[in-house]
């Protein structure tokens, strides 16, 4: 029989965990020669996740979990769940119940047809606000054209299959700003995609608010690709030329037509687009270093205070 390994990372998901461990129960009664492991992480949750997830790993073998030391994010807390798995294939998915489990038999076929990694291709229901579409929509159009990894609109999802070998080669990363989807494209192997509906979230919030959602795409852009570096360049080089061919142009003309150069107006409004434009090109810079400052640290993605494996 083969093993399929589940890693759901958790963060305050106390109303959820039973019952995608339930659904997940469902699925493989109906799944003949596979039995599996249902690996929880929580990510330092505040709530009675842990609780709740003690209480199942007593009444469910096949219940695991890790608790961190403190909340390190979504990414570490999946890679965290790949690096304690031994299954023959891996399937990582989000413990809100947007993710249905009832895709995991489709999943485990196109594994067996020959893929070694099976990603999801998420459309949204209506119930999703118009704003969250299509600002996903627009990350992974910017990401695409920003980075070296092409993800499909909608493919950026962590409902994924891997296979034991895909998975070995994802523990030998040791990058600090974790950036899975990008990771899983950038890796190669036989890959194909499954379309799935994305379901509402049943119990809790969302912890992805705004600020989060925008710091991963500037961590997605920032990992595969110095493309914004460049663009940073060739900005300073097309408003130079610019200033240089405009002003250059009027200071001519007052010296020729004897007028007087003057105006505070308009040398503010210089200053000020120069200063901003200074400052976004070395924000880009600032953003590159610090990812250098973190990574030569080469401190751990995540710490663990306590697992039951």
């Amino acid at each position: 029989m083969k093993k399929i390994s589940i890693v759901i990372p958790a963060h305050n998901e106390e109303g959820n965990v039973a019952l995608v461990h339930e659904r997940i129960r469902d699925v493989f009664s109906g799944l003949e020669n596979y039995h599996y492991e249902v690996i929880f992480v929580n990510d330092g949750s505040r709530d009675n996740t842990q609780q709740r997830l003690e209480e199942l790993s007593q009444r469910f073998e096949e219940v695991k979990y890790i608790e961190f030391s403190r909340n390190f994010g979504h990414q570490p807390a999946v890679k965290a769940g790949m690096d304690n798995a031994n299954g023959n294939a891996v399937i990582s998915m989000d413990g809100d119940l947007q993710h249905p489990p009832e895709l995991i038999p489709e999943l485990i076929k196109k594994w067996e047809e020959g893929y070694d990694i099976v990603f999801t291709v998420r459309t949204y229901p209506k119930e999703i606000s118009f704003f969250k579409r299509k600002t996903s929509d627009f990350f992974y159009k910017i990401l695409s054209g920003l980075s070296d990894v092409n993800l499909t609109k909608g493919g950026g999802s962590d409902f994924r299959l891997m296979d034991a070998n895909a998975v070995e080669v994802m523990r030998t990363f040791t990058e600090d700003d974790l950036f899975l989807r990008g990771l899983t494209s950038w890796m190669g192997f036989k890959q194909a995609g499954i379309d799935f509906k994305a379901d509402t979230r049943l119990s809790g919030e969302s912890s992805y608010n705004f600020k989060k959602m925008l710091t991963f795409a500037f961590t997605g852009i920032t990992a595969f690709s110095v493309k914004p570096l460049y663009i940073a360049a060739y900005l300073g080089f097309l408003f130079s030329a610019l200033s240089i061919v405009g002003y250059g142009t009027y200071v001519i003309h007052s010296f020729v037509a004897k007028t007087e150069i003057s105006g505070w107006a308009s040398l503010i409004m210089t200053i000020v687009f120069f200063g901003g434009l200074q400052l976004i090109i070395m924000g880009i810079m600032g953003i590159y270093l610090g990812k250098i400052f973190k990574q030569v640290k080469d401190r751990p993605n995540y710490i663990i205070k306590n697992k039951n494996f």
